[in-house]
């Protein structure tokens, strides 16, 4: 199993339509294409599908370094709204403490666009690693 697998069981976010791109140490990238199924009323991608596709690449920033990790709080601000094509989460881990990391997801359009930026903290359970396979 890899970090990849070990994501895949999140079905909320793979029901969503959220695929991880890219994991590395205290990084990971992640998109989703808009469909109808994520418009608001307004026509637009709900709020709550892009708080999801920053989540799942929090998670995978944060559980990159193999011990099982869970946001404890977060906060996201909208600067635009977005209504088709691909958005990108793109999370950076900004402290790496033992027990209580913190990072920040942009999310961007295609064309590049800073549409909202997802910050959480979260809380590492030391004595659960993630076991990958060798």
């Amino acid at each position: 199993m890899t970090l990849f697998d070990f994501f895949k069981n999140d079905r909320f976010a793979v029901m969503a339509g959220v695929e991880l791109m890219e994991i590395s140490e205290g990084y990971a990238k992640a998109r989703m294409l808009i469909t109808k199924d994520h418009l608001n009323g307004g026509g637009v991608c709900q709020g709550g599908a892009l708080f999801t596709l920053a989540d799942l690449a929090f998670a995978a920033a944060v559980n990159s370094h193999l011990v099982l990790t869970f946001s404890t709080s977060s906060n996201i601000t909208f600067f635009q709204s977005v209504a088709q094509g691909y958005v990108y989460a793109e999370a950076r881990e900004i402290v790496n403490h033992p027990r209580l990391p913190y990072a920040e997801v942009k999310i961007t359009d295609e064309d590049g666009r800073l549409i909202a930026v997802f910050t959480s903290s979260g809380y590492r359970k030391k004595d659960v690693p993630i076991e990958l396979d060798k």
